[in-house]
């Protein structure tokens, strides 16, 4: 996203999420419009190459985004696998993973945590 930064986005995501918990008109357009929701809370608008899909996960049906793939991080072989289950720590894997939440106020911030 050329015209944003991590922080911009970071920041605009969290401020939809909080209106979309006390304002029932802003989180219907945020779902029904996401675009303009952003808009209402941001001075930028998204750029043409970006899609946002806001989610309700208000009722029966539970969305939990999975983390973006760690560039990289290849499969585990057999023996590496038996050797994390149990228990050997000369097994290094590293990277990190990004954990959302789309629960709480100020969802959609992410939480980087480093696999090492």
């Amino acid at each position: 996203m050329a015209n944003w930064t991590e922080e911009e986005f970071t920041l605009v995501l969290a401020e939809v999420a909080r209106r979309s918990c006390i304002d029932s008109e802003f989180r219907q357009l945020a779902l029904e419009n996401p675009a303009a929701a952003i808009e209402q809370v941001s001075d930028k608008s998204l750029p043409d190459d970006v899609t946002i899909k806001f989610l309700d996960n208000s009722g029966a049906v539970r969305y939990f985004p999975l983390p973006d793939p760690i560039p990289g991080l290849e499969e585990l072989s057999e023996d590496e696998l038996m050797a994390i289950a149990g228990g050997d720590s000369s097994v290094t894997i590293t990277g990190s993973i990004t954990v959302t939440s789309s629960k709480s106020v100020g969802s959609g911030v992410g939480v980087r945590i480093p696999i090492t």
